[in-house]
């Protein structure tokens, strides 16, 4: 089963939000996700070996929606205090499963005609909430690496990459006025 066609093209426009995070989303079910955005825990699996997690199995889960000849897997290392934001998609789907160190996903939706246009969501996953996401086209999305230890992210894409398809928003826009500070001080 592959996701609805997209709507073609989607109508990207920046919202203007106040200064913070969004909705921190603590529950994969939270009624604060922003449309089309999907979570699913991960198990973690520790022996005296070290651990395994597993990504995703194409054809299952988040990943049944993907089309096959077209599905890319990439990792991405991040150094502590590293902020990649934003980028966004017009076609594309991004399946993210961080496997190492602690990241501050944030989420913007961007899309003009979304019932959640302007909403921010921000998630702390990784080692210590091994969580999967699943961010459809039209949201734009970075991170920053927190915590002590270098991040890896494993991510899948539904297309190949295409610099076309891609969109950047500088991580400190105005607009969305993201609060990447840190809070708990």
């Amino acid at each position: 089963m592959e996701y609805p066609a997209i709507p073609m093209p989607i109508e990207i426009r920046l919202p203007e939000c106040p200064r913070g995070l969004g909705s921190i989303i603590t529950s994969p079910q939270s009624p604060e996700l922003i449309a089309g955005v999907e979570v699913e825990p991960a198990t973690v699996y520790p022996d005296d070996r070290g651990w395994f997690l597993e990504v995703g199995r194409v054809g299952q889960s988040l990943l049944a929606r993907f089309p096959n000849p077209t599905i890319q897997v990439s990792a991405s290392v991040s150094y502590p205090g590293t902020i990649k934001a934003f980028h966004y998609h017009s076609k594309q789907f991004d399946y993210w499963v961080p496997v190492q160190g602690m990241l501050q996903v944030a989420l913007v939706d961007l899309r003009a005609d979304s019932p959640t246009f302007g909403a921010r969501n921000t998630f702390y996953v990784g080692t210590l909430r091994p969580w999967r996401l699943l961010i459809p086209p039209g949201v734009g999305h970075g991170y920053k690496v927190i915590g002590t230890e270098a991040a890896v992210l494993v991510y899948v894409t539904s297309r190949y990459y295409d610099p076309q398809d891609e969109g950047r928003i500088p991580y400190n826009h105005p607009g969305i006025n993201y609060d990447w500070e840190t809070q708990r001080r």
